[in-house]
């Protein structure tokens, strides 16, 4: 489903490495919309479809997944994008909602492009195939240091962590490097935050931030 006019919704993707903290901070914003009055719709990635959640197992939980190519990846990631856009993301823009996206674009961009040493230009170009002309108003990148990043995955509850979970310490240097080298090209879409800040301060700066920059 393109977007023929300018949508009366919004877009925000939250972005940042694993254990950056953002399905928190997602429920929390998503609380403060609604009490302002928006219609909130929440979605992940990959998933927030039927389909993108059967694609969502592959990538993380497939048994020959250690087997799977970056190329192949990049695809899985950007069916599922493709899917929950035309679904669920540009419909809700239509009816003037807010929606928040757990990962976006920018995180093939960062962890496929980047953090899998994918050529940029074929990157973009299936990104941008995906999404069509569907792109974030607002990007709020949850940054932490890969040290504690490692460490939050860790400590996580008895759940074996899954195949993106597994990376090693240099492969998240190139994801926390990469997504903070987008925010510094396009400050105009992105936010930053101190992920190390408790919650309940993060919630505040973050809401502060999606009043000023969205209205």
């Amino acid at each position: 489903m393109p977007l023929k006019n300018k949508p009366a919704g919004k877009l925000i993707s939250f972005e940042g490495s694993e254990g950056s903290g953002k399905s928190t901070q997602i429920s929390r914003l998503a609380a403060h919309l609604q009490k302002s009055g928006r219609e909130v719709v929440s979605t992940r990635e990959p998933g927030g479809t039927e389909i993108g959640e059967q694609i969502r197992n592959i990538i993380v939980h497939n048994s020959k997944g250690d087997e799977m190519c970056a190329e192949t990846e990049l695809l899985l990631f950007t069916a599922a994008r493709a899917q929950v856009v035309r679904e669920v993301i540009a419909p809700a823009l239509v009816r003037g909602a807010v929606v928040l996206s757990d990962r976006f674009l920018d995180s093939s961009t960062v962890y496929q492009g980047i953090g899998r040493n994918l050529a940029a230009d074929p990157v973009e170009q299936v990104n941008r195939f995906a999404v069509g002309n569907v792109m974030p108003d607002l990007t709020l990148v949850i940054d932490v240091p890969t040290e504690v990043s490692l460490a939050r995955i860790r400590q996580r509850a008895s759940d074996l962590p899954d195949r993106m979970e597994r990376e090693n310490i240099d492969f998240y240097k190139k994801i926390r490097d990469g997504y903070l080298m987008l925010a510094q090209g396009m400050p105009q879409r992105f936010a930053v935050f101190d992920g190390t800040l408790a919650p309940d301060a993060l919630e505040k700066k973050i809401w502060a931030v999606v009043k000023e920059r969205l209205g």
